[in-house]
């Protein structure tokens, strides 16, 4: 028998019983929403986690508003990608650089955003990430050279959100336990919210006032948007002391390590619909679609994940359980990348967008409550969130330029691509039920 077992006495009968890693112990609770037995005292602050209220609420609504800046400003860079292609006479792959590095920014920042955050300093991060924020944007509007617009973009506004994203997704979580994925995926909802402002704003006001003011206005907006979530952001834990950027025991415990690759693999793919979905529109037989017209599909897909992110929340915190509706959700969305092989008509392209929407939104809402779960001290959600946004941001860099190349490589034809996305999302499944099952020792429905 192993040392790590102990023996306990059940009904006149002596079994075997091996202590849980903090990954399965956390576990216990994930599914069912109750606390393991044997939950250190470390916990204490997650259990005396308000769970409503208005200042729980309010911090939900800061997140929804810091969301719609932090992610729907990444979401929406179909529009950008479209219009830069025209204007600077340059290759899809090439432009899509511009927005990659953008969202790798975005996620690698999160490293230093989820310590910080955790340290005490989650106002101090949104602030200065709206500032580099409407920085970024403004000098976007006035930028000419290709260089010029990657700086301001993807260098300057990249970083700006990076440090915005991961602090109110920590201080969301401190104010919840039960209600906890209902409440991450409603903030998260924020991301459908600014993707739906930030399109319509460029896309329909370039006929009118120019590419330039169309910006600017998108700035005007960001402003309003930026300071009504920094002044509703509040955190409730007290900062944590010696924080680092890394917590390096996390990568020996084996579900930690098999949920971050899959979770690499799941954002590979995911840009790519929303970089080439108006790219895409255009090559349509028959010219059903405009540059302009395509803007609706990007409305599309982002209004209808709106209420699919809620959606998502509320059946993990109620049924299903964060890790086992992430992992669905993800394999629904390796099915709709397949399914956009066939779409060849306008009204399949609508469709096929809303499609898109739910299962691309419930699949990143059900990341942020899957994670936040398998970490039992909410101390250190920060770190540990932050760490595997860090391990992604490769992957969204490297995601929409292998889809621009693959499309350039096959003749300027999506198949390819598409059906490229598809299988990544499904390794992306196999990978996660593989940690599920070291999460349950086997055991694949926990209860």
């Amino acid at each position: 028998m192993s040392s790590t077992q102990n023996l306990e006495k059940k009904d006149g009968v002596t079994v075997s019983v091996v202590p849980l890693s903090e990954s399965q112990v956390s576990l216990s609770s994930l599914e069912s929403g109750t606390p393991a037995p044997g939950t250190p005292s470390s916990e204490k602050a997650e259990d005396e986690a308000p769970d409503g209220g208005w200042m729980a609420w309010r911090q939900v609504i800061a997140g929804h508003f810091i969301n719609a800046i932090s992610c729907g400003y990444s979401a929406t860079f179909g529009i950008y990608q479209l219009y830069y292609t025209e204007a600077l006479n340059l290759p899809a792959a090439q432009i899509a650089w511009i927005g990659s590095f953008q969202i790798f920014l975005n996620s690698l920042v999160c490293l230093a955003g989820g310590s910080l955050s955790d340290a005490g300093y989650a106002r101090h991060c949104v602030w200065a990430g709206s500032l580099c924020v409407l920085i970024g944007t403004f000098m976007t509007s006035i930028a000419t050279e290709y260089y010029q617009i990657f700086l301001a973009q993807g260098v300057l506004q990249g970083f700006g959100l990076g440090l915005m994203f991961m602090p109110s997704t920590s201080v969301v979580s401190s104010y919840f336990k039960r209600k906890r994925s209902l409440a991450l995926t409603i903030a998260s909802a924020g991301t459908g919210t600014g993707s739906i402002v930030f399109p319509a704003t460029v896309q329909f006001l370039i006929p009118k006032i120019g590419f330039a003011w169309a910006v600017r206005c998108s700035g005007f907006v960001a402003v309003v948007i930026c300071v009504v979530g920094c002044l509703l952001l509040k955190p409730r834990l007290a900062p944590r002391k010696g924080v680092a950027i890394v917590e390096v025991k996390a990568f020996k415990e084996v579900p930690y390590v098999l949920f971050a690759v899959g979770t690499w693999f799941f954002y590979w793919a995911l840009y790519f619909g929303f970089f080439y979905i108006t790219s895409f529109a255009l090559t349509l037989p028959g010219d059903v679609f405009t540059p302009t017209s395509t803007v609706n599909l990007l409305l599309v897909t982002n209004a209808v994940s709106t209420p699919a992110r809620v959606f998502i929340g509320w059946t993990a915190d109620n049924h299903l359980g964060p890790f086992n509706t992430y992992i669905l959700a993800v394999a629904s969305l390796a099915v709709t990348l397949f399914t956009w092989t066939a779409v060849t008509t306008g009204p399949g392209m609508y469709i096929w967008a809303a499609a898109f929407g739910i299962t691309s939104g419930a699949a990143q809402a059900a990341y942020l409550g899957a994670i936040a779960r398998l970490t039992k001290d909410p101390k250190r959600i920060g770190v540990r969130i932050g760490m595997i946004f860090g391990i992604t941001s490769f992957a969204v860099l490297a995601g929409p330029p292998t889809a621009g190349s693959i499309i350039e490589a096959t003749g300027g034809t999506y198949r390819w691509a598409q059906v490229w996305g598809g299988s990544v999302e499904l390794l992306s499944v196999v990978i996660l039920l593989v940690a599920r099952r070291f999460l349950t020792r086997g055991l694949w429905v926990v209860i």
